[in-house]
């Protein structure tokens, strides 16, 4: 049985969207954020004390984009993965990887001198700068998008899974008004699949019922 380890809305929501797409049997642990703060006996589980943390056997992962890339490869091939002999397994692991480390690592700056630290310690420009080079960073999207309905080929992949959750973060930043045309149409797209609303419900559902607060809280750690 797979566990995962979540917060919610935060990066372990890939996984958790993942895990639905395919009809995988898990358990959700559910964390209050940050986690390292607030539920300390994680610590003996994840050193660091972030989510997400999936455990598949033996298997312990921790950043987010790679559990995709994992869950993809090994109980979905041919399905959310893009097999190595494929034209478009170089693409597929571009985006993959893009969804984290382009995408969603300067939101996060954005998210900490906006919302996370003291009064005196927040920063509008560094804020303003960042969210203008996450929206500048959408342009390769657009242009993939405006040719063809996901991202590579030619069907729905982790890499979408990835990329949209940078979509779905910024959109809790208030920055979705200034997505482009065909990126905010992928954006609605996506989230109106099955799997995605499940997702949604299945971590509202379990942080009622493990008394952790439902309201979004995404971490602002670099890696994840």
């Amino acid at each position: 049985m797979i566990t995962l380890h979540h917060c919610v809305s935060a990066r372990s929501f890939r996984p958790l969207w993942m895990l639905e797409e395919l009809g995988l049997p898990y358990t959700l642990r559910m964390l209050p954020f940050p986690p390292r703060a607030l539920a300390r006996e994680f610590l003996a589980d994840n050193p660091l004390g972030t989510v997400p943390l999936l455990v598949d056997g033996d298997t312990r992962m921790t950043e987010s984009a790679a559990i995709c890339q994992y869950l993809a490869a090994r109980h979905s091939p041919g399905q959310l993965d893009v097999a190595l002999t494929d034209p478009a397994h170089g693409a597929y692991l571009n985006w993959l990887h893009q969804g984290e480390a382009t995408l969603t690592f300067p939101q996060t700056l954005v998210l900490r001198y906006t919302h996370f630290e003291p009064e005196e310690r927040k920063q509008p420009q560094v804020a303003e700068d960042y969210s203008r080079w996450f929206l500048a960073r959408l342009k390769a999207m657009d242009a993939a998008l405006q040719q063809q309905e996901f991202l590579c080929a030619g069907r729905f992949t982790a890499a979408d899974v990835s990329v949209h959750y940078a979509l779905m973060l910024a959109s809790h930043l208030g920055l979705a008004e200034k997505f482009p045309d065909a990126v905010r149409r992928y954006h609605q797209r996506l989230e109106q699949r099955p799997a995605f609303q499940r997702a949604l419900q299945v971590q509202h559902q379990a942080a009622l019922d493990q008394g952790i607060p439902t309201t979004p809280a995404p971490d602002m750690r670099p890696g994840g």
